[in-house]
């Protein structure tokens, strides 16, 4: 059975699986899919096309759903895709697409109080996004990446798998992935070594890890050159690192000693 407060309001339509709780003031809308063993906190308001997986928990005063913040837009139907197990902290906003394609969040994320998730940005799972962080339209961020908070993060950047953010920063290029950087406009700040020993990465492939980081941002020459020098022998994660700066659009963020732009 549900859990329902009777002085929330769901909408018609809104398709509610078993063992949902929905708490005092709530509100779900019209085209909200709830997935089986949800809890939606007090005041929380889910809409718009949204489709929820199972096992997440809406804290109260979450906005989940609304359309996007964007000069222009004249109410055009988005969507939203939440998967499994995430927790969404109290004041987090979440918008839906623009477009066809929704927002996505991935499964097992914690989005603490007061984070924005701006439309058509796309979460992978187990990541976290902390206090009053702020994701500009079309972010991506991958598996395993932790944002620190006040944190703000650039339209069309992507912050890679195992990356650290640290707090305060303001990223306008792409966080290379198991790396960590900070600051004003945010650098290198080394690689994310602590984060990758509590992820179980062995000691190989850390010294793999280093070798590359200092080969594609301390090294010299072009980094096409580097860029090679780097695939040479690499494993898999070298390689994931590699392809990551080679696929970025908006360059990627680079040391404090070198302003160059590490886009292929």
């Amino acid at each position: 059975m549900n859990l329902v407060h009777p002085t929330a309001v769901i909408a018609s339509g809104a398709q509610i699986a078993p063992g949902v709780e929905i708490g005092a003031y709530a509100v779900i809308g019209p085209q909200v899919l709830l997935g089986p063993g949800n809890v939606v906190g007090p005041h929380a308001v889910i809409e718009g096309a949204t489709v929820v997986g199972p096992g997440n928990r809406f804290l109260q005063f979450c906005a989940i759903g609304a359309g996007p913040q964007v000069d222009g837009w004249a109410g055009e139907a988005g969507a939203l895709v939440i998967g499994a197990a995430n927790v969404f902290r109290e004041f987090v906003t979440v918008h839906a697409s623009i477009g066809l394609q929704p927002t996505k969040i991935g499964s097992r994320n914690m989005i603490m109080t007061g984070a924005h998730v701006a439309h058509d940005c796309t979460l992978g799972d187990d990541i976290r996004l902390a206090n009053a962080a702020t994701l500009g339209g079309h972010v991506e961020i991958a598996d395993f990446a932790q944002v620190s908070g006040l944190v703000a993060v650039h339209q069309h950047s992507r912050i890679g798998t195992h990356a650290f953010v640290a707090g305060g920063s303001i990223v306008t290029q792409d966080v290379p992935p198991f790396c960590l950087v900070q600051g004003d406009r945010a650098r290198l700040a080394g690689l994310n070594a602590v984060g990758l020993k509590r992820a179980g990465f062995t000691l190989a492939e850390i010294a793999e890890l280093r070798r590359a980081y200092r080969t594609l941002f301390l090294g010299t020459g072009p980094m096409e050159d580097r860029l090679a020098a780097a695939r040479r022998g690499a494993g898999a994660c070298t390689t994931l690192l590699v392809e990551f700066l080679e696929s970025s659009g908006r360059g990627c963020i680079s040391t404090p000693r070198s302003r160059a732009k590490l886009a292929a």
